[in-house]
Parts: C-alpha cells; structure tokens; sequence
C-alpha cells in the first residue's frame, strides 16, 4: 500500500519538477514569479504547491537542503507548515524569507520565541535567532546560489559582490537554526 503512493508521489514530484523548469525560463518567473505569487504573497496556486511540496520535503523526498518548516500560527495557533531551502554559511544553517518581511511565517517564528520545527524525514524542534541586518548579506548570497526559486523575488545577482546584498538585507529577515532551548 505505501510503495504505491511513495511511487505515485515521485512521479508527481518529476512532472511538478519538469513544469517549474520550463515555467522558470518565462518573464512571469523572471519578474517576480507571478504565477504563483502576487504581492509578494503566494495566491491559491501557491498555496498548492508550496503545500504539495512542504509534503515532500517533510517525508525526505527533498534534497537534504530543502526542508519543511512549521510554525504554529500566531493569531489561529494552527500548525502552518511551508517548504524552505537552507542557506549554509561559515558552518551553520540558515533560513531566509525570500518574501520578505510580511511573510506569515516570520510573524509566527517572532510571536513564538523563535520556536519552530524542521521536518525532513523526521521532525525536530528548533530555536531560530533572528540575525542583524547588517549580518545578513553573505547569507542571502548563498541562499540564492541554492534557491532558485527565491531569485525572483531577491532584487541582488546570485553573483553580485556582498555590498549588493548589504544594500537590501534589511528587508529580507534571516534566522539561524540553532538547537532547540
């Protein structure tokens, strides 16, 4: 019973996978990933997917670097779970918000303490420290040579020098994981 739908979702993944190629070589990709996103905040489209592959990471089915994370809801105290890539730099693992400062996990994440839980496979709770502005701009840089998908939507060049991402750090929060308190 479960060979069939692990096989099932491997599939799906590879044509979802196959699709978001071929839709990343678009304009609507390029200028802000619009199919998925408008305002800088994922439309029902979004939702979906970034559900779908949230699934994804959270069983292990994700490259080790793209990793489910769930918050609990500041104001419905529901738990929000939404797939992320981790950003390593000098030895430690980072999240960013690629959204921005009005994504609904920052809020979560800063009501609760930093308290969140990383799925991949299996699910361990963490503290995420939110990092200065001025400490973020090597971080964002090496999330973006990851995170494809996160270039629409971070105004800096994968290659850009470290003053680039300096200069928009501070609208885009990043937080280390660290061991849960």
């Amino acid at each position: 019973m479960m060979l069939p739908t692990l096989l099932l979702a491997l599939v799906g993944a590879g044509i979802l996978a196959v699709l978001y190629v071929a839709y990343s070589r678009t304009d609507a990709h390029r200028n802000g990933n619009t199919f998925f996103y408008v305002d800088r905040r994922p439309n029902r489209a979004g939702r979906l997917i970034g559900g779908f592959w949230a699934g994804m990471a959270g069983i292990g089915l994700t490259p080790s670097f793209m990793v489910s994370l769930e918050t609990i809801g500041s104001r419905t105290g529901k738990r929000r779970a939404i797939p992320v890539v981790l950003a390593d730099h000098g030895g430690e693992r980072y999240v960013v918000s690629m959204l921005g400062e009005n994504s609904p996990w920052v809020w979560n994440v800063r009501a609760a303490g930093g308290r969140a839980f990383i799925k991949h496979g299996r699910r361990r709770e963490v503290q995420l420290v939110e990092l200065p502005a001025e400490s973020r701009a090597p971080v964002l840089k090496a999330f973006l040579m990851r995170a494809p998908g996160g270039r629409p939507h971070i105004p800096v060049a994968p290659d850009a020098p470290l003053e680039a991402f300096a200069a928009v750090a501070d609208s885009y929060p990043v937080f280390r994981i660290d061991p849960a308190l």
